[in-house]
């Protein structure tokens, strides 16, 4: 998909199909002489937020989206009027998708969402635009019919702010491809050597960025024992990956991102229930996540400079697999109890935690489909976020909220660290029943992250929707705290 900025008369608009509100309707179609065709469809349809008339046209456009409703602003707070235009845009990029043009054009100026700007608005459309049209066919041997939308274009007279929020939503756009792409892979393509071409891939050319993998050997000597742990059992090699993009000053301190990477999860010797063990695959968002991130900063050339990690590694059973109860010594020194081999996420996030160390971060952020009781407390609809730094943890939400991509802040007290408390070692790798999974998860991850801001996403119920695929969040969130950071 190809984004455009554009201007003059949407009127005359050479595209063929034009997207506008339905207040603006009337007038628009006065100007362009088919005030009959559209009056039409405007006395029989029913306006409101989400809805879209189409109006068939003779020549170019051939399409008319009329999106929404009307209110005025007594009935309609900002907020409600930011709502729905998320609404109007996911509906008409549904639409669009579905049409025989290759061409479309949206007339953003026309739009009323209340305190978003062009902008916000801009972004918010192509963004709506970019879920809609995505497909994974490759395994299809009759593959369904792929959206006919090749360009889109965005008709406003606030150039620069349009021009801008283009570049931000095409390089979003490319990110989370590849995201989704890694998400979507089955485990027997996507696996750690997999990732690894793939971030290679990713930096091939780029002056200002470049990959390096560590193996198990370079672990073993760096003395990620946790890590290590994890895949025992597998015939499958662990891999490190670490992009390096350099877009900053050569003195900026780096932001770091984490991403879980198991490309599948078996449980190992606690191994998990046969059914919905095929949404295991899914395991590894939290590091797809990241290097679409990667693949989102280099496209936009970010003036930022970025490491992003993904931890990558198969969760099976086997004879050298590791068993409940084991003791393994982290990079950190910390030693670790393994008393549930499924909980195998943050015995690779711990050790990655500890190496982020020596790029003196200005922050880290580590994502993972780290828990199903994160499932229990959010579900699909907000990621979860721990923090040990406020300025942080304000900086993730705000961004999430902007990009509609949310997340809710849960609880890091010290109360709950006395669940990881264990007899034999520094601490175990779980806390004591089902109780408070989530936070005692992040309170783990939390005893290797003391020495520099630190946040951690649990997207467990976010990265993907089961049976559908990976939904690439919360890349549009991660995308959109680069920005600030970056500004």
């Amino acid at each position: 998909m190809r984004y455009a900025s554009r201007t003059g008369n949407a009127a005359s608009a050479a595209t063929d199909c034009l997207v506008v509100p339905r207040a603006a309707a009337p007038g628009l179609a006065a100007a362009m002489g088919v005030a009959d065709e559209v009056g039409l469809v405007l006395e029989g349809t029913r306006g409101k937020a989400g809805a879209v008339a189409k109006v068939f046209l003779k020549g170019r456009p051939s399409r008319l989206l009329i999106v929404g409703g009307e209110r005025t602003d007594a009935d309609a707070d900002a907020d409600a009027k930011l709502a729905d235009f998320r609404r109007d845009a996911k509906a008409a990029a549904t639409a669009i998708a579905a049409l025989d043009v290759a061409d479309a054009t949206i007339c953003v100026d026309d739009f009323d969402a209340g305190s978003g700007n062009t902008y916000w608005k801009t972004r918010t459309a192509l963004a709506a635009v970019s879920h809609a049209t995505y497909r994974f066919t490759p395994y299809k041997s009759d593959k369904p019919k792929a959206a006919e939308l090749r360009r889109l274009g965005v008709l406003s007279r606030q150039r620069t702010q349009t021009r801008r929020a283009v570049d931000h939503a095409q390089a979003l756009d490319e990110g989370l491809a590849l995201a989704k792409d890694l998400g979507n892979q089955p485990p027997n393509v996507c696996n750690p050597t997999f990732l690894a071409r793939e971030a290679r891939r990713l930096t091939r050319g780029v002056d200002n960025a470049t990959t390096t993998v560590l193996d198990e050997r370079k672990m073993s000597e760096l003395g990620m024992g946790a890590f290590l742990a994890v895949t025992h059992g597998t015939a499958t090699p662990a891999k490190m990956i670490i992009v390096n993009y350099r877009g900053g000053s050569p003195g900026d301190q780096p932001v770091v991102l984490v991403g879980k990477g198991i490309t599948f999860d078996t449980g190992g010797i606690n191994i998990k229930a046969s059914a919905g063990m095929d949404e295991m695959k899914w395991d590894m968002c939290g590091a797809a996540s990241v290097l679409g991130a990667a693949k989102a900063a280099i496209s936009a050339q970010l003036p930022i400079n970025l490491i992003v990690m993904a931890a990558a590694a198969e969760n099976m059973p086997g004879g050298r697999a590791s068993r409940p109860s084991d003791i393994v010594t982290t990079m950190s020194g910390q030693t670790v109890e393994i008393m549930n081999t499924d909980a195998e996420g943050r015995l690779v996030l711990c050790d990655a935690l500890t190496y982020a160390l020596r790029f003196k971060p200005a922050a880290v952020v580590d994502i993972a489909t780290l828990t199903g009781a994160q499932v229990v407390a959010l579900g699909s609809h907000a990621s979860a976020l721990y923090a040990n730094d406020d300025s942080l943890a304000d900086a993730l939400s705000s961004a999430g909220d902007t990009a509609g991509d949310r997340m809710w802040r849960m609880p890091l007290w010290d109360d709950y660290q006395s669940a990881l408390d264990s007899a034999f070692a520094d601490l175990k790798n779980v806390g004591s029943g089902r109780a408070a999974g989530s936070i005692t998860a992040a309170c783990f991850l939390s005893r290797f992250t003391k020495d520099y801001p630190w946040a951690h996403l649990d997207i467990a119920g976010s990265a993907y929707v089961g049976g559908k695929g990976s939904t690439g969040r919360p890349l549009p969130a991660l995308f959109e705290y680069l920005i600030g950071a970056a500004s």
